[in-house]
């Protein structure tokens, strides 16, 4: 196991730098979803959630996990998430005023199906048949 200050090589966990990283770029993301106004129609009527933010080691590179909030479709799922990357430098530019990193990282917006997977994952145990099994 390394040490507090040693590398990770062989593994593929993110270092604590990256985590609050992460969560710093969420979070600055976030209040700048909610105070801009998009040209792009698919961005204008919708609220975004973002999930979660992976960078980079050399934290240059920031991948967004974003979705329409409420929506299950997978197809506006991926709509939302083309719509943003389209947006991605406006938002990078807005992004650098909030954060103080050296390098404002570039951002690549991903569909986050993480929480369809987790009704299906619901639905499943709710079902009478794994009700009784799990009893």
């Amino acid at each position: 196991m390394p040490k507090r200050g040693q590398r990770n090589l062989g593994g593929s966990e993110p270092s604590q730098r990256q985590l609050r990283a992460g969560e710093l770029i969420r979070h600055a993301l976030v209040d700048v979803l909610s105070r801009e106004e998009f040209r792009d129609p698919e961005l204008q009527t919708v609220a975004i959630t973002i999930g979660e933010v992976r960078c980079s080691p050399d934290l240059k590179h920031a991948t967004i996990f974003c979705s329409p909030l409420g929506s299950t479709d997978q197809v506006k799922i991926k709509a939302v998430a083309e719509a943003l990357g389209r947006a991605s430098r406006f938002l990078r530019g807005r992004l650098s005023r909030e954060i103080e990193l050296k390098y404002t990282p570039q951002l690549h917006f991903v569909p986050d199906l993480s929480y369809d997977e987790a009704s299906a994952m619901d639905a499943v145990f709710r079902r009478a048949d794994v009700q009784r099994d799990l009893s």
